[in-house]
């Protein structure tokens, strides 16, 4: 904080004191608005001068002031609430001389509860003439300076009630957001989908390939996993009989900070039985394009410079395709994997001598090909080595029934139809808790109590994770994940 902002912090102390030595409380309680300031806005957005002067409607409303024109005998000020900003018209020979002086005292971000009567003003804005008002709230810090704003981005993260305070796209951004898992839910409930809740700490942490947080209970004398997936949980339900089940909650990866990751992020996973991943993509264009077309209001948008289109039906391409049409290499010499890892080392990728074919060619499609997929893209038939949960395909076991989802360069989604074979499942297993063994920390866990839940039969079934930060970064021309969650994770505050 500045020296100046010391100083007036102070000043704000000061005054403080004084109510407080005059028995007014500056913390009150009990104000009950009538109306919102935007109802105030509703109510009267076509009534001119004249027809004002006609309304009898006194209105009671609270908010904070975030600005103030002082005129001596009377002043205008702004008071902002959830649904915006109103002016007030503050006069001494309305509100009085015991009220007036108080009021003049006020401060930018001070709370305040008023009662008064609506009129245009001689720029013809509407607002309110009080009648009466009074401190309910006292702000002890300044706001941003008026001009500039809140702007720092480090400080707009970690004081995030100051950036919603201050920036009204910031607001709209989450309100938005809002929208859209309310959205989302509406959709998925329209179709038969239950909402339900599974664990967020586990004594395994599977469901994906992904490093955990790892926790301890005392009393159970165990350690446990942040979740890193629902997935198990999930199937397990769709084994019990709820056929189509979906969850809106976080999931905890113990990975890097970026535009694109934070720690603790947001999901939507849903399983369907009697269903298969194509059916999803069917399912995840429609919900993807009702979505957009209620919070952006059209399929074709701009997302930083670049235009972006919505409209069906979308791109689908498999991994060997994108790899063939994105980067610089010819069909022999992707199929051969010689070749294929002398293109990988070209493109400056460090990889084991040993590495799989499959996972080599999703490192090159990872590099050339996913940040090329622009317009939404479902990229297909990911090598059985890289997805330990799905279900091979029944022409070609070596790649597995899947998509993912990109936009904009970005993963968005990842569907499968579900590996249901309880002994597939535990060969899999195994061979991860070799990766495991050989220090890959991210390779999945054996669960051996999934395996017996597959035992008593899961359902041919199709489930999916979509990400909802990064779908809110799209609909919201956001670039960063940070600019999406509201209190994103950072490092700790230097002193």
């Amino acid at each position: 904080m500045s020296e100046g902002s010391n100083n007036e912090a102070a000043q704000r102390r000061a005054k403080l004191d004084e109510y407080r030595t005059q028995g007014l409380n500056p913390f009150a309680n009990g104000f009950a608005p009538s109306a919102a300031t935007g109802d105030v806005h509703i109510a009267h957005a076509g009534h001119d001068a004249a027809a004002l002067e006609t309304v009898a409607d006194s209105y009671r409303i609270a908010g904070r002031i975030m600005a103030k024109r002082d005129f001596g005998k009377a002043a205008f000020i702004q008071i902002q609430d959830r649904t915006g900003r109103l002016q007030v018209y503050v006069a001494k020979n309305q509100v009085g001389d015991e009220s007036f002086e108080l009021f003049r005292k006020l401060d930018l971000g001070d709370v305040v509860g008023l009662t008064g009567r609506p009129f245009r003003t001689k720029t013809d804005e509407l607002s309110l003439r009080a009648e009466s008002i009074q401190l309910l709230t006292k702000s002890l810090l300044p706001l941003p300076e008026k001009w500039h704003g809140l702007t720092d981005v480090e400080t707009r993260y970690r004081q995030r009630y100051l950036d919603l305070m201050v920036n009204q796209d910031v607001r709209d951004v989450f309100r938005k957001r809002s929208q859209i898992i309310s959205l989302i839910r509406d959709y998925m409930v329209s179709r038969d989908y239950l909402e339900v809740e599974t664990p967020m700490m586990q004594p395994l942490a599977g469901g994906a390939t992904a490093k955990p947080f790892i926790t301890h209970h005392n009393t159970l004398k165990m350690d446990l996993f942040l979740r890193i997936a629902p997935e198990l949980y999930l199937k397990r339900l769709v084994i019990g009989g709820f056929e189509r089940v979906f969850e809106i909650n976080r999931n905890f990866r113990n990975e890097g900070i970026s535009i694109q990751h934070n720690p603790e992020f947001t999901m939507m996973e849903f399983y369907q039985a009697y269903a298969t991943y194509e059916d999803l993509m069917t399912l995840t264009e429609d919900l993807i394009c009702n979505v957009a077309e209620q919070v952006v209001g059209s399929l074709q948008f701009k997302y930083g410079e670049r235009d972006v289109d919505l409209s069906r039906p979308w791109q689908r391409l498999t991994v060997r395709e994108a790899v063939l049409k994105y980067g610089d290499i010819d069909a022999a010499n992707v199929d051969d994997r010689d070749q294929l890892m002398a293109y990988a080392k070209k493109l400056g990728l460090e990889l084991d001598n040993n590495v799989s074919y499959g996972k080599l060619l999703t490192e090159v499609f990872d590099t050339v090909a996913e940040p090329e997929l622009w317009h939404p893209t479902f990229i297909t038939q990911y090598p059985t080595e890289v997805s330990p949960l799905s279900r091979k395909n029944d022409d070609n076991p070596e790649v597995v029934d899947r998509f993912e989802l990109f936009v904009v360069g970005r993963e968005l989604a990842n569907a499968f139809s579900e590996l249901n074979d309880p002994d597939d499942q535990r060969e899999r297993f195994v061979k991860q808790l070799a990766e495991k063994e050989a220090g890959d920390e991210e390779a999945h866990a054996m669960d051996e109590d999934y395996i017996r839940a597959l035992e008593y039969g899961l359902p041919p079934t199709a489930g999916e994770g979509i990400g909802i930060d990064r779908l809110v970064m799209l609909l919201t021309d956001s670039q960063s994940i940070r600019d999406v969650i509201l209190f994103p994770q950072l490092r700790t505050e230097a002193k």
